[in-house]
């Protein structure tokens, strides 16, 4: 059978293990011929490895000329774990406390909310009335149109348009005049000229 690669965290392991047992400072070229003979970690993997470390604080590294340095000690790592550890507690710890507070007010929202016969026929009463209330929406709708105030509304709206309607035929009725006196054309002409219905006059 086709033998199990190592996971990215026992990778990381077994890059830490080379810090630790050799407590020795390496270069990346270092580390990439070391890991992949001594502990199993692929020569492609070890710089994404290397840099997961760096980026964690677990291991150290610094720039001395042109070439980068890497180390890590057991002690600055037992730190790092503890810290991380205190951090996981801290939230653990908070993220209780949330759940706790969720828990006592789901409590409470359920006081007066039991499943009893009562409720259940309130619930059962409360639902046949909101649909009496949709059905005489629905009828108040349908005889809207006789409703004093939609009709004084619709009267008052038509007094308006018939306003303007007459306001706009005065008008054409004086241009029509001022263009005869102007130009002597005449009134059919002038009609059909600019569409003008012979028939136009005032609304009653």
């Amino acid at each position: 059978s086709k033998k199990k690669g190592l996971s990215f965290e026992e990778k990381r392991a077994r890059m830490m293990e080379i810090f630790f047992e050799t407590k020795d400072v390496f270069q990346l070229k270092d580390l990439e011929k070391i890991a992949p003979k001594e502990k199993g970690i692929t020569p492609m993997s070890v710089k994404e490895i290397l840099q997961s470390l760096v980026d964690d604080g677990m291991v150290d590294t610094d720039r001395i000329g042109t070439s980068n340095y890497f180390w890590a000690f057991p002690s600055k790592a037992l730190h790092a774990r503890k810290r991380k550890l205190e951090e996981l507690e801290s939230q653990f710890a908070e993220s209780s406390q949330k759940k706790e507070a969720l828990q006592k007010s789901i409590e409470k929202s359920k006081i007066g909310r039991e499943d009893t016969a009562e409720r259940a026929a309130l619930l059962k009463e409360l639902a046949a009335l909101r649909q009496k209330k949709e059905q005489l929406k629905t009828e108040i709708d349908k005889y809207r149109e006789c409703d004093p105030d939609v009709v004084e509304e619709m009267r008052q709206t038509n007094q308006v348009a018939k306003e303007a309607a007459n306001r706009w035929t005065d008008n054409i009725f004086s241009i029509k005049s001022w263009a005869k006196r102007k130009f002597g054309f005449e009134e059919s002409r002038i009609d059909k000229g600019f569409g003008i219905p012979e028939d136009l006059d005032y609304v009653d």
